[in-house]
């Protein structure tokens, strides 16, 4: 069983799950053979894709929990904070909820950062008739410039404290806290340096550990690092951003004033959802590729920067945009999503705000297709992008506590038959009714901007063509923010306006104020 309750409210992208009966499980005890002691079911798979009961693994060192932290959560964490609860059942300790939060770079936001999760673990385990006994916490980060792993470890070693305080203070007590960095381990609860020595610990070769084997057998991968994740999803910073950039910029300068026309609205909505439509089937008709970057580099190849310009604006307007999250399943789910994240790669310079909306597509459709964890990861983009973005906030909350995102699809899909049914009904009197030209019912000429954005300067990779093959390096989940301007309504005059969004309000028009997540090198 899977439960997920949102670790919201800091500057970090962060989730918290739980498995009850299917999962990873720890005893709790002494040091080596008791106080990291514990076992992890194996062989078969749960609702996540954890192993479930048909055997079980055995932890009981801390070099063995390090190892299994990747499994536990399904991906390598980079600067995180993770909090794993130890739930007693038959007098053996079971891994519960997870929490993981990005490390703030600023020291004082510690304190808050460290009772938030603990607190979000607790309750949220204690809302699902799970009681959390006692805590593993785990701080991961890599050096910065010449570093050392020992001197990362004691630079954290105040924020390991602050975690102990705040589950002691829940009467939790952390019954083992890592710190693993530069491919090691170091032990903030041993102090005994024959077990736990003041150089660390180095961590296994990947995959060699009785837990991977374990993880082999039942099918269960790790999906790399949430960088590597996010890299799919982040705006470009290459020579081929300034081009895309300069495609919204003239794209917008046409498109910007008919969306914010009532009467052409509806037009401008048919026309970018037409286009979507036969992106997708382009996207469908090509060959697969093996590999995340050649697939992705092939998809940026298949869409023009003028169509990613047209697609990227009319998902501003609300209603397009809800009417694009009905391709969420079947044949539609795995094109669409290919779409949603390469229009969120096109979203660069003064349009990164504008990814809000097609991550949050992206988000949907990957929890709707079971991936929660490219889910969240979109979903906390979505409102690093644009923090009030409230479609993905909703979707990020009910991803992260575990609701069945059925609800929502049987409410996409009775809109779609019902605006079916509609349409068949009135095909009459569509017929007969005068046809509106190419600028939308009223013909008129949109207003020229009064102010172009100047592309910023890049730093550029070669890859072949800086057009057709951009390359791309993770920047973190939002990527570099503007100011949002005093003037909300002057967005709209330049072309870059935002339209409509989830809360049904105002038009209304903004950019750049986003938020990252709360990391050393961001």
């Amino acid at each position: 069983m899977t439960n997920h309750s949102e670790a919201a409210g800091t500057s970090g992208n962060g989730d918290i799950s739980g498995r009850d009966e299917c999962g990873e499980g720890s005893e709790r005890g002494g040091h080596r053979e008791d106080r990291a002691g514990g076992s992890v079911v194996g062989a078969g798979s749960g609702a996540d894709g954890v192993p479930c009961a048909e055997h079980q693994v055995t932890l009981r060192t801390p070099a063995e929990l390090a190892d299994a932290l990747p499994y536990l959560l399904g991906y390598r964490p980079e600067d995180s904070i993770v909090l794993v609860a130890l739930h007693d059942r038959d007098g053996r300790g079971r891994f519960g909820g997870r929490a993981r939060l990005g490390i703030p770079g600023n020291e004082d936001d510690w304190p808050a950062v460290a009772e938030q999760l603990a607190q979000g673990l607790v309750k949220g385990s204690e809302r699902r008739g799970a009681p959390v006994e006692s805590m593993v916490a785990f701080l991961c980060q890599e050096p910065r410039d010449n570093e050392s792993g020992w001197e990362v470890m004691e630079r954290l070693r105040p924020l390991a404290q602050l975690l102990r305080t705040a589950c002691g203070v829940l009467d939790v007590p952390v019954v083992e806290a890592l710190c693993i960095t530069d491919n090691r381990f170091w032990s903030y609860c041993c102090p005994s340096e024959e077990c736990c020595p003041l150089g660390g610990t180095p961590m296994g070769l990947p995959g060699t550990s009785v837990l991977a084997a374990a993880a082999t057998y039942a099918g269960l991968q790790v999906r790399g690092s949430l960088r590597e994740l996010r890299a799919r999803l982040t705006p470009w910073e290459t020579a081929a951003a300034l081009e895309q950039e300069s495609a919204l910029n003239a794209v917008s300068v046409a498109l910007i004033p008919r969306i914010l026309d009532d009467e052409s609205r509806t037009d401008v909505a048919a026309q970018a959802l037409e286009l979507a439509d036969r992106l997708m089937r382009r996207f469908a008709d090509a060959p697969p590729l093996s590999g995340t970057l050649p697939a992705d580099l092939r998809d940026d190849e298949l869409l023009a920067h003028d169509e990613a310009a047209t697609l990227i604006l009319g998902l501003q307007d609300r209603t397009t945009r809800d009417r694009a999250a009905e391709w969420m399943e079947g044949d539609e789910a795995g094109p669409a999503l290919r779409l949603w994240r390469a229009l969120a790669r096109r979203c660069v310079g003064a349009y990164t705000e504008h990814a809000a909306a097609p991550l949050t597509l992206a988000g949907w459709v990957a929890w709707s297709t079971g991936d929660e964890l490219e889910a969240r990861e979109a979903l906390a983009m979505a409102l690093g992008a644009d923090p009030g973005y409230l479609f993905a906030r909703l979707l990020h909350q009910a991803c992260n506590e575990g609701l069945d995102p059925e609800s929502i699809r049987r409410c996409l899909r009775k809109e779609r038959a019902d605006r079916g049914g509609a349409v068949a009904g009135s095909e009459a009197s569509v017929a007969s009714a005068p046809c509106a030209d190419s600028n939308g019912p009223s013909g008129r000429t949109p207003k020229p901007p009064t102010r172009t954005a100047s592309p910023r300067r890049r730093r550029t990779r070669s890859t072949g063509s800086p057009t057709s093959h951009p390359s791309r390096r993770p920047t973190g989940p939002g990527g570099t923010r503007r100011p949002r301007p005093a003037a909300e309504g002057s967005t709209a005059a330049d072309g870059r306006g935002r339209v409509g969004d989830s809360t049904g309000g105002p038009s209304r028009s903004r950019r750049g104020a986003g938020r990252r997540e709360t990391r050393s090198d961001t």
